[in-house]
């Protein structure tokens, strides 16, 4: 994707892609609570026919590709280009008029939530060296119509009733748009394991039991996925409830911009651990699980015996 087929890109179709609904119409106007910080009151608008937005609490505007540096936190473009592809592979550039639709409502029509069971989601999961019956346990399956088709897709929950949505051609969000706070069950914890998505959450929970295979209940902290690094503010609150804080985040740009938000607030009075140095030289922890099953199937097949968990060797730690 190049900067001008970005711009082409329909800002609406844009924010419904990140989970984010209108509030109101005023003519070639939609009205948003902002993305870019809380607000009870809508004072975000896109104009529909520049295909601009301005923030009125912020001050600020632009085009999809302002808008996406102020989400992830960076002005480097050849980034802001690629993360807005991966967030909109089933947007097509100015692919209808907002206008033109009946209501504001999300397209993820005839919803229903069910157990995670379909054959080609878990071989999906499989494929990114997901352990199925962990998966199985901390999400839900998404089937919906959307155009009069239908589909099907992994469904997070967040901790505001929406779902984080995915499948192998689609990355989206059922809104309302949030972070998910996963809390232990008794006495409360005084750490907290922090991750961008859930599909890092997923990675750590499988390296977790790999590593710990006597121990697979072993919880001794609680865990926050922010769903996307613009929720970060929305993070900030419950992470003073706890003494040590663990950030699992991308080895990237945005990846290092919402640690430092967290040591910025934090860093004075908590332990902070960038725990990306567990996996330096992947973009994120699915990658190093990914690598650390193949290096595993490699080793087994030139010994010809089930060799030791890698993880262990490369010091995988919890």
């Amino acid at each position: 994707m190049n900067i001008e087929t970005a711009k082409q890109i329909n800002l609406a179709d844009y924010l419904h892609s990140l989970g984010y609904s209108p509030v109101k119409q005023q003519g070639i106007n939609l009205w948003y609570k902002s993305p870019l910080r809380e607000e009870t009151e809508a004072s975000f608008k896109v104009n529909t026919e520049r295909n601009q937005w301005y923030d009125f609490g912020l001050g600020k505007g632009g085009g999809i590709i302002e808008l996406a540096a102020h989400l992830y936190a960076t002005d480097h473009v050849p980034y802001l280009l690629e993360r807005i592809a991966e967030q909109t592979p089933h947007v097509h550039p100015v692919s209808f008029s907002f206008g033109k639709q009946d209501s504001f409502g999300p397209s993820f029509q005839q919803l229903e939530i069910v157990p995670l069971s379909s054959p080609a989601l878990l071989s999906y999961l499989q494929g990114r060296g997901i352990n199925l019956e962990l998966a199985k346990r901390e999400c839900s399956e998404a089937r919906y119509t959307h155009n009069g088709k239908r589909y099907f897709a992994i469904a997070f929950p967040n901790g505001s009733g929406g779902f984080e949505v995915r499948n192998p051609y689609f990355k989206g969000c059922i809104a309302p748009k949030e972070i998910s706070h996963i809390r232990q069950s008794g006495k409360a914890r005084t750490t907290c394991y922090v991750f961008e998505g859930f599909m890092d959450y997923l990675s750590f929970l499988t390296l977790r039991q790999e590593s710990c295979p006597n121990y697979p209940e072993l919880d001794g902290q609680d865990y926050i996925v922010l769903n996307s690094v613009s929720n970060i503010n929305k993070a900030l609150y419950p992470l003073g409830n706890y003494e040590r804080i663990h950030c699992f985040f991308d080895n990237d740009h945005a990846g290092l911009e919402v640690l430092q938000q967290i040591r910025m607030e934090y860093g004075r009075d908590r332990y902070i651990r960038d725990a990306s140095q567990i996996y330096g030289g992947c973009k994120d922890l699915n990658e190093y699980l990914q690598k650390q099953i193949e290096r595993k199937r490699q080793l087994q097949s030139a010994k010809g015996v089930r060799s030791q968990s890698p993880e262990k060797k490369n010091g995988f730690r919890l």
